[in-house]
């Protein structure tokens, strides 16, 4: 969807109540929400990589305003779609343990990256969504091709892993995207042999502690509007139940295709419509 920059000045200007009652208000966040928990709990990624361009671009949030109100509705999306697979015993508790080693301390680290930046932060936040999320298509699809032929029951690499952790909390820190799509990119590499349903699993898990810290930085610094992540979690919570639990059983191939095409038209979009 194309928003007219003169419209979308106005509705950046005049603030979110009038960029919600524009779009349908709060039933337009849930349904959001509903989506995007779907795909979360599918494939384990999606959440800022579509959540937050949406707010930014359908509902007219501010940059800084949309990754903050992303990340809080995160916090408690995550959990919901991790519990499914502990209950199914799909998730890989050791990776976890090192991911969010370096997580935390990465996000923290990008949002104090984003307080250095003072007043230009939403000018730069943008094209860095949009190269992260035309990022995270790529590796996505390189994902699926090495997820092909893989040896079983890999065995844990402890500090690679707190790497990957570090660098993925940063840029969650940074712009909300990477707690799933890159994550899972990422562990891809270090463990070929996880089955599809482990990876969207320890992704769910190791989410929850990386998004609370990237979520109170965000809070700390006022840049979340807690009646938007309200009504993003009134459509997200049961949409990331059910699809946790289709992803248990299944391997997610269709929903990933359609991620993988999101994520390619919105990073453009992004960058490249001005």
């Amino acid at each position: 969807m194309v928003v007219p920059q003169d419209v979308l000045a106005s509705i950046q200007a005049s603030g979110i109540m009038h960029a919600t009652s524009h779009f349908g208000g709060g039933i337009g966040l849930a349904l959001a929400g509903l989506m995007v928990g779907l795909l979360v709990g599918l494939t384990g990624a999606g959440g800022g990589a579509v959540l937050t361009p949406v707010l930014v671009l359908v509902f007219g949030l501010p940059a800084l305003a949309a990754v903050g109100s992303d990340l809080v509705a995160s916090l408690f999306m995550k959990p919901v779609g991790g519990l499914v697979h502990l209950h199914h015993r799909t998730v890989r508790l050791d990776i976890v343990k090192w991911l969010t080693i370096g997580a935390v301390p990465g996000a923290l680290g990008g949002v104090g990256l984003i307080t250095l930046t003072g007043s230009s932060a939403s000018a730069v936040l943008k094209p860095i969504l949009g190269v992260a999320l035309l990022v995270t298509a790529v590796a996505m699809l390189v994902r699926s091709r090495l997820a092909r032929s893989a040896p079983s029951a890999p065995a844990l690499r402890p500090w690679p892993t707190a790497l990957v952790g570090l660098l993925g909390g940063l840029l969650v820190g940074l712009t909300s995207v990477g707690s799933g799509s890159l994550m899972l990119v990422g562990l891809t590499l270090l463990y070929p042999g996880i089955s599809n349903a482990e990876l969207i699993g320890t992704d769910l898990v190791q989410a929850v502690p990386l998004v609370g810290a990237a979520a109170l930085g965000h809070l700390l610094m006022g840049d979340v509007r807690l009646g938007v992540a309200g009504a993003l979690m009134i459509g997200a919570l049961p949409g990331v139940f059910f699809g946790a639990r289709l992803s248990s059983y299944s391997n997610g191939r269709l929903a990933r295709g359609a991620l993988v095409a999101v994520l390619m038209a919105t990073g453009a979009r992004l960058l490249w419509v001005v």
